[in-house]
């Protein structure tokens, strides 16, 4: 799941608080889905996903590498986390055949990371087999090795801290252990978002945080961001956290409040409606997260300004926490196009 996807990315497991709705039978009668593309329109990314497909590294670290270079550690996450899915043997045979390269180390280890969710399913924890977390807790362990070896290797690297978040998330390592990594990685890339989205799942009720501190967190990394970040994308993801856990009955109330409101308005204006809005890993994940939250929140007229930006790049969160992503938000487009 990345990481809202990407980013949410960041949010693996994000899927379990869904399940109830994403298994709702789809509505009929509506627009029709709009397909999630993997690509998200991004020729580096469709490039990359074909590279990794075909399992030629040449290719895939030339993709890569120049991000590190650069130190642009923001887009280096978001392109290794936009592979996790592809299931080839390739990226989990990179430590054996390059194990001096934390490149491909990283990669590696980002791969192990999804495949442990994959292999525990979105399931309630109560209805996960011990297998399950067996293999799980396998799978993250492994991927911890591969990660601090990286970490060794390359220590100014910021990618390998973010996978060593959502790592310790699952084996449960607790609030502080991940609070160190996250701030590890931070240290080294102070306003990378997904890292920020990582640690802020980390604080979600679901996983032993509480409300509070998820938007406690969320309005203090917006405060230390430059105007422009993608920042904002943590308050949007926030109040969709807590919508979802919120009894049914009460979940439009809460989006529809005025604190809400003000509160998506105030992130966006620094965000995704500022001028200088133009995160060189996507848009497209605060996009989609602010033109749900406004969706929900009744404010038509943002969300379809939003989706106009979007155009056909729905991410498969957080639309997927309402049922099938690319229903969901096709339906939510024509909604918005119709409302005032």
């Amino acid at each position: 799941m990345s990481n809202l996807s990407l980013l949410v990315a960041a949010g693996f497991g994000a899927s379990i608080a869904a399940r109830a709705y994403a298994n709702r039978k789809p509505a009929t009668g509506g627009p029709k889905a709009v397909p999630i593309d993997p690509g998200y329109g991004d020729p580096e990314l469709t490039a990359l996903r074909k590279a990794v497909t075909a399992a030629d590294w040449s290719a895939t670290a030339a993709i890569l590498q120049p991000c590190r270079d650069r130190g642009d550690h923001a887009r280096l996450t978001w392109l290794t986390i936009a592979v996790e899915d592809l299931g080839s043997k390739f990226l989990l045979k990179l430590p054996e055949q390059r194990p001096d390269d934390p490149l491909a180390l990283t990669l590696s280890g980002v791969r192990q990371v999804a495949r442990a969710w994959e292999a525990r399913s979105g399931a309630y924890a109560s209805q996960v087999s011990q297998q399950q977390f067996r293999t799980f807790h396998e799978l993250l362990r492994t991927a911890e090795e591969h990660l601090y070896t990286a970490v060794e290797l390359d220590p100014e690297s910021a990618t390998p801290w973010h996978a060593l978040t959502n790592a310790s998330r699952g084996l449960g390592h607790g609030l502080e252990v991940t609070r160190r990594r996250f701030e590890a990685g931070v240290r080294r890339a102070p306003h990378h978002v997904a890292l920020h989205s990582a640690m802020l799942q980390q604080l979600c009720a679901k996983w032993g945080g509480s409300h509070e501190q998820m938007h406690e967190f969320a309005r203090e990394s917006l405060a230390q961001a430059p105007p422009g970040s993608a920042m904002g994308l943590l308050t949007a993801t926030a109040h969709l956290e807590h919508w979802l856990d919120l009894p049914e009955g009460e979940r439009a109330g809460y989006m529809r409040g005025y604190q809400v409101r003000a509160e998506l308005d105030r992130a966006a204006a620094v965000s995704v409606l500022h001028p200088g809005f133009a995160p060189s890993e996507s848009p497209c994940t605060a996009l989609n997260a602010f033109a749900m939250a406004y969706w929900l929140a009744g404010d038509r007229r943002s969300a379809k300004e939003l989706f106009r930006r979007i155009g056909d790049r729905p991410t498969r969160q957080p639309w997927g926490y309402a049922g099938n992503p690319g229903q969901v938000f096709a339906r939510a487009r024509q909604e918005c196009k119709k409302g005032k």
